[in-house]
């Protein structure tokens, strides 16, 4: 008997959906921040054992669209509430759901949900028994775990449980695959991390980041990589005073670079501006958002 499925991670942005994921996979595929909407793809993480393959996928916050790149954002959310086995549903003990909507999608599916309640290492005991009480009436055929990721509290107990619920299916990619993505993806998005841990106030959603040239070598790796902006003020904070913010966000994304390809790398970032790339189609169809 084998065992395979997507389990599909959703919830409001800054719940700890990307840490959570992280944990379940054992790496480091989805950006990790203490600023919301830092997911803006869908990102597939591929967790394989002798009779298993688990699919998870790490959706975008759940937001109100106010730009087409937030639009396509939520349409990757849509992706994940259609072609789930399997719900992890990611909250906190001090918010409630925002996007009702969707939720209500989740209610009205016969897909299993594993409601996961995040980051109770901030909490107190009596809070969050409340928590799960209330969970477990809003839906009531939903397993509800209180978990912290960051701490490992409860991860385990969170994987039992989607083994249980795993549904018997051949693997759905190759057994030695970790994900669908390629690294030129993960390499944009450390120096999109970077730039969201960096930089304050609009400048890191202004931003997107695109490789331009990958060569990989023996020992070392030879990787250029442009920074989009919106404006040329932005250009000019993200450069900083005689160039010191750009040669430290590159000397940061180089440590993680490496640390995740396990060789040296020379990294080279560029600055351009793309006015109002949130908001265009074409830019957008560059950047993956939309399909061509």
């Amino acid at each position: 008997m084998h065992k395979s499925g997507f389990v599909n991670i959703i919830g409001n942005p800054n719940v700890g959906k990307s840490t959570l994921m992280n944990a379940l996979v054992g790496e480091k595929l989805s950006i990790i921040t203490s600023k919301a909407q830092t997911t803006r793809h869908r990102i597939m993480g591929i967790v394989n054992g002798d009779d298993f393959q688990i699919v998870y996928t790490d959706t975008p916050g759940i937001v109100n669209p106010h730009y087409k790149l937030h639009e396509s954002m939520m349409g990757f959310v849509g992706e994940a509430l259609q072609d789930a086995d399997l719900f992890l549903l990611v909250t906190e003990v001090g918010e409630t759901f925002k996007n009702q909507k969707v939720l209500q999608q989740v209610v009205d599916s016969d897909v299993p949900v594993i409601l996961v309640i995040n980051k109770i290492d901030l909490s107190d005991q009596a809070t969050i028994m409340q928590k799960i009480d209330y969970w477990q009436q809003q839906i009531p055929r939903a397993i509800v775990v209180p978990c912290s990721a960051t701490e490992g509290f409860n991860v385990s107990a969170i994987f039992d449980h989607i083994m249980q619920l795993l549904p018997e299916n051949p693997p759905y990619f190759p057994k030695d695959e970790l994900t669908d993505r390629s690294m030129r993806f993960f390499v944009s998005e450390i120096v999109r991390e970077k730039i969201l841990l960096l930089y304050d106030k609009e400048i890191p959603y202004s931003c997107e980041v695109a490789v331009d040239h990958y060569e990989e070598g023996k020992n070392l790796d030879k990787i250029s990589a442009f920074i989009f902006v919106e404006r040329e003020s932005q250009k000019a904070i993200l450069i900083g005073h005689q160039g010191k913010s750009i040669k430290k966000l590159g000397i940061e994304a180089r440590k993680d670079i490496e640390d995740f390809t396990g060789k040296k790398c020379f990294l080279e970032l560029r600055i351009k501006v793309l006015k109002d790339w949130r908001n265009s189609d074409r830019a957008l169809r560059q950047f993956g958002y939309v399909e061509s």
